[in-house]
């Protein structure tokens, strides 16, 4: 039987092989899912005519915003995604304009079919597939950064030149470096972004997030992208209505500038792919700014906005004039609750802290050492990435649980939420739970790591710290190559391998960085801490 569509890039994909239906797990169409190939194939063609030509800034934007459109979670919109196929189309026409016509046309710049890409030899598709989801990743990171005004060239060059390799006929030896440097420009462009959030909103510092949502007219706003937050933030002040956060968007609130905001009053909901129950009955306009949207249901449908690269059919998308007046409305209409409502996270707690980004955690390097070289902290753990809805992953609120009361706990991301309103109480003044931040933040964790080895004179392997990771979409991929690109060993990785890593790709991780699946948080921990 002929497969209607293929698609493995995230954690949940059908049967931990491909999604090849009507449909794919996340709820995207075998339409869809076509579309963004042919937008993806079209990409290569982009970067295959830029390899003899030089492309614009306009061209870097449309490659920047059509892989980032391709991650998971973020477009369910046949429509726009056609749109932006035409785009692309249109770009390459005017930087080739003679190619379309040409009466001995040569292939060079012809766009690629993703379907030789699936078909390959397993080895070589799993590679390029690695390069192909990084890329995407470090795609929404460079989005985030270039709305703020910031690029970096080395980032932007490597887009075409990944892409262009994509369609290749390379074999392993010469794929292999392309994936460690995916790793390594995300490194770059995940240092842009920290550089453009802070230099635009502050140095985030440690702030206490109740969940309580007082009463009256209030907006949830959700995803990754601060700058639409400002801009809600600026446009709802002296009007009555209060704002929220929900999923990655909960450490805006330790962003100085932002905080600046009265209205900005806590976060709402738990993890993402609780978003279709929590928001059923929620007297509240939802915006999306970024990836995590799940198909709406028609219960909440006439309250959630779009804006950005997210689009899904039949909602009210925000374009570039960030009017956001339909939603202000839509929360002026529905009014909120009546009364101050309270809420929990997942296991109960009433508030949430986040802001332990890297110049709050070096800030206290001193201590932090003191801690370790007096024996208060024996260990760390970095338990962070994806949170998802497969089952097996209350293994990471176990894991964290179960650590000693010597250790310290940093997270970051949405997998966070399985555990971030436990209280594991303090450790010389220091919560053992700290939350640096977005995903983008593995920057902050890499800069702490670093500064401790060198405090130490040891390298990141030597410290006593643990990497145990969750992973969901193309994000986390490009995250876990840059810790592969810098060498860090010993990494757990749940709560399942990528369907796209084959036999062979996955021995040489495992022999040169001994990843390792996780199993139960006490084997894990037993194994970590001897």
């Amino acid at each position: 039987m002929e497969n209607k569509m293929f698609c493995y890039q995230c954690e949940q994909t059908a049967g931990c092989t491909g999604c090849t239906g009507n449909a794919g797990v996340c709820g995207k169409s075998a339409n869809t899912a076509n579309l963004q190939d042919e937008l993806t194939g079209a990409l290569i063609g982009l970067a295959r005519a830029c390899e003899s030509n030089v492309p614009t800034e306009n061209t870097t934007k449309l490659v920047i915003e059509g892989l980032f459109t391709t991650i998971t979670n973020v477009s369910f919109n046949d429509e726009t995604l056609n749109e932006l196929i035409e785009k692309v189309k249109r770009e390459k026409e005017s930087l080739v304009p003679n190619c379309g016509g040409c009466g001995a046309p040569c292939g060079h710049n012809d766009d690629y079919n993703m379907n030789n890409l699936w078909k390959e030899n397993e080895d070589i598709r799993s590679l390029k597939s690695l390069i192909l989801f990084g890329l995407r990743g470090v795609a929404a990171y460079a989005y985030h950064a270039m709305v703020l005004g910031y690029t970096d060239e080395a980032v932007n060059k490597f887009f075409y030149k990944a892409l262009f390799v994509i369609g290749e006929d390379w074999g392993m030896e010469q794929l292999l470096p392309v994936v460690m440097e995916v790793g390594e420009i995300n490194l770059k462009c995940m240092e842009l972004l920290d550089r453009a959030n802070t230099e635009t909103y502050g140095t985030p510092v440690p702030t206490v997030v109740p969940l309580k949502v007082e009463k009256g007219p209030f907006i949830v706003i959700s995803g990754h992208d601060l700058y639409d937050l400002k801009q809600l933030l600026e446009q709802t002040k002296d009007k009555g209505i209060n704002v929220y956060t929900h999923g990655e968007m909960l450490p805006a609130h330790g962003y100085p500038l932002l905080k600046e905001y009265a209205h900005l009053k806590g976060n709402f909901g738990t993890a993402w792919q609780n978003q279709q129950k929590e928001f059923a009955n929620l007297p509240a306009p939802i915006l999306f700014t970024t990836n995590c949207l799940m198909p709406v249901k028609s219960s909440y449908a006439d309250r959630v906005f779009t804006t950005e690269v997210v689009s899904y059919p039949e909602l009210v998308h925000i374009g570039e004039s960030k009017d956001f007046t339909p939603v202000i409305e839509k929360s002026l209409e529905l009014g909120g609750y009546s009364e101050d409502k309270e809420f929990t996270g997942i296991n109960g707690g009433t508030e949430l802290m986040t802001g332990f980004a890297h110049g709050t955690v070096l800030s206290v390097a001193d201590k932090v050492i003191d801690a370790v070289k007096g024996g208060a902290i024996k260990h760390f753990f970095l338990v962070g990435g994806c949170d998802g809805a497969k089952v097996g992953r209350n293994y990471y609120t176990d894991f964290v649980s179960k650590t000693p009361e010597d250790t310290i706990i940093l997270t970051l991301a949405c997998g966070k939420y399985r555990f971030n309103d436990l209280k594991l109480g303090e450790i010389g003044g220091l919560p053992r739970i700290m939350d640096m931040g977005q995903c983008n933040d593995a920057f902050s964790a890499i800069k702490v790591a670093v500064a401790l080895a060198e405090a130490f004179e040891c390298s990141v392997n030597e410290l006593p710290l643990s990497l145990v990771l969750s992973w969901y979409e193309q994000k986390a991929v490009c995250i876990l190559l840059t810790l592969l690109y810098l060498g860090i060993k010993n990494i757990y990785l749940g709560p399942t391998l990528p369907a796209f890593v084959s036999t062979n790709v996955l021995n040489y991780l495992v022999e040169n960085f001994n990843i390792s699946p996780i199993s139960t948080p006490e084997e894990d921990l037993k194994k970590i801490l001897g």
